[in-house]
């Protein structure tokens, strides 16, 4: 029995021993690619772990026609980059490649160190790297304070800057711009290039600059120009009154677009004195020599024949440190913001009531055009219910709808802006997709139904932190959406008390054809008296969804009863491929409770079964055990636990 376990461990490491040799020869005279794909299955099974991102790469499109995914390789690149008790909510080879690549391209790009970068340092600062990672990205971001790599894109990576004109979607702007210094221009160039010659239709932006926004803005799909941007582009002072113009005393003619560029044919002859132009800037501003009238046209002129630079256009934009400046820059620009389709603000503190009507009137005068497309908009963090109602009305083509109401502390709720009467017919709303998310004391129930009975093509509710008046049921919630959203494919109600509503919740399964289904730290068994036959009388009205594929639990204290939910399977009429078990306080013995009930009724799919925070730790070997006979059929998400932490224990188990 030893001599067999002592010979296999010989074969393991030798077969670990040859891996690392295929891995640092491949490609080479020593081992070709075609060597490799001549291997049996299983064995590149098990190569697939031990080889690089550009390996992998590479491999991907020969091995995808023999039927093998590289699925398990970029697994393994992403624990090490996260870390092992990190959970992988990843499911198909593309998403795990794309993650990976997304977030290896912006760490070797910018030159950032952590422990994977500095293990693989010889596989990943390599010109090959950065070609295949900028093939699979659609992202981009800017990190301004980074000079010498965006610099580089002017220069020795000019061929990696025409890739990602190719491939880069959207770009995220994280740091501030100053465009009125000549050290910013190859930033703007490089931005210029992305969202006009190249393919970026979507925009984010995580700092307040609102001459900046005016920027980006300006001709890519509004008609507004803004004054201070306007003094900046045609060489003149502006005249600094405001936050907006504060950083532009000093400012330059810097026309950030060009009046003419070359062919595609003529690019390659203007690289020189593209690169003349950008490499001198700063040593030019250091010196004190630099020529301030000199504007951006130059960075795109490659030859005197050259033909009108291309505009962009922002299809998507977020902002998500949007004050009260960055509004007024958005406000003026809306109106004729024609190719707008989707629009997300975000505030780090409540947004003035002032600015939200502001928006409201710049929201309605774009929906009175019938060239508007703005469909998709998200506001947060809004101070009053009811200014939800005055953006409804403001934008009557929105089909998708996301805000956070925080109640201000101080003054009185905003009037609503003309009082409806018991008689008045409310306009039907086309909105499909709803999300509110709410921090007040109490919160009028009847506000959230009316817009749900004005809105019958609903397909997708989330509602958060809803809080009732004492005595208040949000069984009528539920009631309402039973009678009149028959549409509802996604139900995702979060931090709200359910325990009382367990007939409405009964009633409503019966009567839908829900998708996905979430009830997070909802409080659920919280007042029933007899929890397992509750739990088993929800089980069976979930088991009557026919198209039920999420179900979430999450924080609801289920605990010691979860071995009921394996009944969920029993039969054949469930379809649910992912459950969500996660911060239920299960402990190891429950668990494998669970796991022996689930065992003798697999899901007819592979499950999706997510177990983070929940306390494994408590019996580390029994909850092993369970998860050993867990994924055997599921896919088993679990990250650490550490029971040390009582407070969590006591918040987890009330």
């Amino acid at each position: 029995m030893r001599e067999t376990a002592r010979g296999a461990q010989q074969e393991l490491c030798l077969k670990l021993i040859c891996f690392q040799a295929v891995r640092e020869h491949l490609a080479s005279a020593a081992v070709s690619i075609k060597a490799v794909l001549d291997l049996p299955t299983p064995l590149i099974q098990d190569l697939l772990p031990h080889l690089t991102v550009c390996q992998l790469d590479e491999l991907q499109p020969e091995l995808n026609g023999r039927g093998i995914s590289t699925y398990p390789g970029w697994v393994k690149v992403l624990r090490e980059i996260y870390g092992p008790h990190h959970a992988i909510d990843l499911h198909t080879e593309e998403e795990a490649k794309h993650e990976t690549m997304r977030m290896l391209f912006t760490l070797v790009f910018y030159g950032f160190r952590n422990h994977f970068i500095i293990k693989n340092a010889a596989n990943l600062n390599t010109p090959a790297f950065l070609w295949a990672a900028a093939k699979c990205i659609k992202h981009f971001v800017f990190i301004t304070n980074s000079h010498n790599p965006l610099q580089s894109l002017t220069a020795e990576r000019r061929p990696l800057l025409k890739l990602l004109e190719k491939r880069i979607r959207s770009v995220a702007i994280s740091q501030s711009i100053d465009i009125s210094k000549r050290k910013s221009q190859t930033a703007l160039y490089v931005l210029h290039r992305l969202l006009d010659h190249g393919m970026v239709k979507e925009v984010v932006i995580h700092v307040q600059c609102p001459i900046l926004l005016a920027w980006l803005l300006h001709r890519r799909g509004t008609r507004y120009v803004n004054p201070e941007l306007d003094n900046l582009m045609n060489g003149k002072r502006a005249g600094c009154t405001s936050q907006t113009a504060s950083a532009s005393t000093d400012s330059v003619g810097c026309s950030p677009y060009p009046e003419t560029r070359a062919s595609e044919d003529q690019d390659d002859e203007g690289i020189p004195c593209k690169r003349l132009k950008l490499n001198s800037a700063s040593v030019e501003e250091e010196s004190g020599k630099a020529n301030l009238t000199v504007n951006l046209q130059s960075l795109c002129h490659a030859s005197p024949s050259a033909n009108v630079c291309p505009w962009g256009q922002i299809c998507c934009l977020e902002i998500r440190h949007c004050g009260s400046e960055s509004l007024k820059v958005l406000n003026s620009a809306l109106p004729t913001f024609f190719c707008l389709r989707s629009l997300t603000l975000h505030s780090f503190s409540t947004f003035r009531d002032v600015d939200v009507l502001d928006l409201a009137k710049a929201l309605k005068q774009l929906s009175e055009s019938s060239c508007s497309s703005l469909t998709n908009l998200s506001i947060s963090v809004l101070p009053y219910t009811s200014l939800m109602e005055i953006l409804l009305e403001a934008s009557p083509k929105v089909i998708s709808l996301q805000v956070e109401i925080q109640s201000v502390m101080w003054g009185p709720p905003l009037p609503s802006h003309h009082p409806r009467t018991a008689k008045s017919k409310l306009p039907e709303l086309p909105l499909e997709k709803l999300t509110v998310k709410v921090a007040e004391l109490q919160t009028d129930l009847h506000f959230i139904t009316s817009v749900l009975r004005r809105s019958p093509h609903l397909t997708s509710l989330h509602i958060a932190g809803l809080r009732l008046p004492s005595g208040c049921s949000q069984g009528q919630l539920l009631t309402t959406l039973s009678e009149v959203n028959p549409c509802l494919r996604s139900l995702n109600l979060e931090d709200m008390k359910l325990s009382d509503c367990l007939p409405e919740i009964l009633h409503l399964l019966s009567n839908c054809k829900l998708e996905e289904l979430r009830f997070n730290d909802c409080r659920l068994l919280e007042k029933w008296s007899n929890k397992e036959e509750s739990l088993n009388q929800l089980v069976a009205a979930l088991k009557m969804v026919p198209c039920l594929q999420t179900l979430s639990l999450a924080q609801n204290r289920i605990a010691r009863s979860v071995h009921v939910l394996a009944e969920l399977f029993s039969g054949s009429s469930s379809s649910v491929k992912r459950l969500d078990l996660s911060s239920n306080f299960i402990q190891p013995a429950e668990l494998l409770e669970f796991t022996r009930r689930l065992r003798k009724h697999r899901p007819l799919h592979r499950l999706t079964l997510d177990l983070r925070k929940n306390p494994g730790d408590r019996d580390p070997n029994m909850w092993n055990v369970a998860l050993k006979e867990l994924r055997l059929f599921c896919v088993v998400l679990v990250e650490g636990w550490n029971s040390t932490d009582t407070m969590v224990d006591h918040v987890s188990n009330m």
